[in-house]
């Protein structure tokens, strides 16, 4: 009897084996925990379709919106650790969400394999017309003088939106009344009409209305400003040197997904980052691609540790 369950267990492990050794035989999921068009489902539809060359499959995109992205990545963490489902998680998913959601299905840090960095995406603080500031010190004094009266955009709770905005209130003193959106794209078109006073957001979702004067921008949190907005300052530059914040997006497969199947999901990616059409795309929206040691699963895993650690700060900052 012991031997035929030897037998068993090492006729499954073999099975096992040659499923990662042939992967992939069919098209791969990969969850997007946002709905379409949003800058997340933008960098995985750019990597994603360059990495299906590579792997020989299709990868789909599937959108499971819901809870600032939680339940998106909720329902991706419970899928068979085949490879044939994948998740685009990102800074509120992995970062922020432990600190906003007590009741959250997953730990960032233990519960995934993780894949590669995608594509960060540079943080923008930005304004209606109607606003009096020209530029950021100009609102830093505005804001305090009128903070009972502002209000800010985002796109719920645990969005990037959301939480970088809360970066930024705790830095700048202020509590505005806080306006939820159901995307980033309802709350721009309300910062646009006046609306709203403003808010932070990702750059993929900006250019386009800061190139065409609708709304100002006052700074973007990055080091170094985009090639995508030449004429924007940083905040260094701007008057608020604190205030570093990026936006990033990475792959993951869930827990127990076998190491020759994560392998070749990260070298696809790493692939289609390497890629000049691919990249090209992706600055274009301004987009920081991560370099070669930055695209690793172990360089991930450490991330993904420092930015729930971080964010757990701010939120606690931020009641």
């Amino acid at each position: 009897m012991k031997t035929l369950i030897a037998a068993i267990a090492g006729l499954a492990l073999w099975a096992g084996a040659a499923d990662a050794q042939n992967y992939p035989t069919r098209a791969i999921k990969l969850v997007v925990p946002f709905a379409a068009g949003g800058p997340t489902d933008v960098v995985a539809r750019i990597v994603g379709n360059n990495m299906s060359k590579t792997l020989g499959q299709q990868i789909v995109i599937e959108n499971i919106v819901g809870a600032g992205g939680t339940t998106g990545i909720t329902q991706a963490s419970q899928a068979g650790p085949d490879g044939y489902t994948l998740m685009m998680g990102h800074m509120g998913t992995h970062g922020a969400a432990p600190a906003l959601y007590p009741n959250l299905k997953y730990d960032p840090t233990k519960d995934f394999e993780p894949v590669g960095m995608a594509a960060g995406t540079p943080i923008l603080i930005v304004a209606s017309k109607a606003t009096p500031a020209n530029d950021l010190k100009e609102f830093m004094v505005y804001a305090k003088a009128n903070n009972q009266k502002l209000n800010q955009a985002h796109a719920g709770v645990g969005s990037v939106s959301h939480t970088t905005g809360q970066m930024l209130n705790v830095q700048l003193g202020i509590k505005p009344a806080l306006v939820p959106f159901s995307g980033t794209g309802p709350a721009l078109n309300d910062l646009v009409a006046g609306q709203i006073d403003f808010m932070c957001d990702q750059i993929v979702n900006l250019v386009p209305q800061i190139l065409a004067g609708t709304i100002k921008a006052y700074a973007i949190a990055t080091p170094e400003r985009s090639p995508a907005l030449p004429n924007v300052p940083t905040t260094k530059e701007a008057g608020l040197p604190d205030y570093q914040v990026s936006a990033w997006n990475a792959i993951f497969a869930p827990k127990g997904t076998p190491k020759e199947i994560v392998a070749k999901v990260n070298d696809a990616l790493s692939k289609a980052l390497s890629d000049e059409g691919t990249r090209k795309r992706l600055l274009d929206l301004g987009g920081v691609l991560p370099s070669d040691a930055e695209r690793t699963p172990q360089w991930l895993a450490g991330f993904v540790a420092t930015e729930v650690d971080r964010w757990n700060k701010v939120i606690k900052a931020a009641n």
